[in-house]
């Protein structure tokens, strides 16, 4: 009879992953660093049109009103006027030239309301030409 050896078990093998993710990092800093990113911005074409050869030279810009909607209230051309001043004015521009632009420049302060007011006083006179901008303070 012959007798049975003795297995000898070793340890299951064990990969240390800690020398791994050290190169992984190493490998992603060396890609960052030397990395040369493209400036989308420079790259754009634009294309401005050329400016009208058939219109006067003399000819003078185009009226531009600016409204202000501020958190204490309106201005018309950096003047204060109150909802009905405005109302008043916006006809007076309207019976005046309908198609002039009106700029109007809201505060980040202002109610969303006043900004919704003034424009209704625009659509009710038929301003229809309206920029909207916001004011930096």
């Amino acid at each position: 009879m012959a007798r049975a050896r003795k297995k000898v078990e070793a340890p299951p093998a064990e990969l240390s992953m800690t020398p791994m993710i050290d190169v992984v990092f190493q490998l992603l800093i060396y890609f960052i660093v030397t990395i040369k990113p493209i400036d989308v911005i420079t790259n754009l074409d634009v294309f401005r049109p050329a400016p009208d050869q058939s219109a006067p030279k003399d000819q003078p810009p185009p009226n531009l009103v600016r409204i202000g909607v501020y958190q204490d209230g309106y201005t018309v051309n950096d003047v204060p006027a109150k909802p009905e001043e405005l109302d008043a004015a916006l006809s007076k521009m309207a019976e005046i030239d309908a198609g002039q632009t009106i700029m109007i420049t809201v505060s980040a302060f202002s109610e969303h309301g006043m900004l919704v007011r003034a424009l209704d006083l625009c659509a009710k006179n038929g301003l229809k030409s309206l920029s909207v901008v916001s004011a930096s303070n």
